[in-house]
């Protein structure tokens, strides 16, 4: 399964991030969600984090969704 790529954050006025994939926009956060995704996305690979953060990261089962006999068309 290749790495995530694509994501950047920006911090902004107080307590907000904003997450973007390939420059479009993915969520942003606020308060104690912010300061939390800002702990931890400096103490483990950026990329992954964000990635799971937005719930845009593959869960695993591509291969056999795609295997399945209704998606077979």
């Amino acid at each position: 399964m290749p790495r995530p790529h694509g994501f950047t954050y920006e911090r902004h006025t107080g307590t907000t991030v904003r997450i973007t994939h390939r420059g479009h926009p993915a969520t942003t956060l606020n308060g104690d969600r912010a300061a939390r995704f800002l702990a931890e996305v400096e103490t483990s690979d950026p990329q992954l984090v964000m990635a799971r953060w937005t719930g845009n990261y593959k869960r695993g089962d591509e291969r056999t969704a795609r295997d399945h006999p209704r998606s077979r068309r």
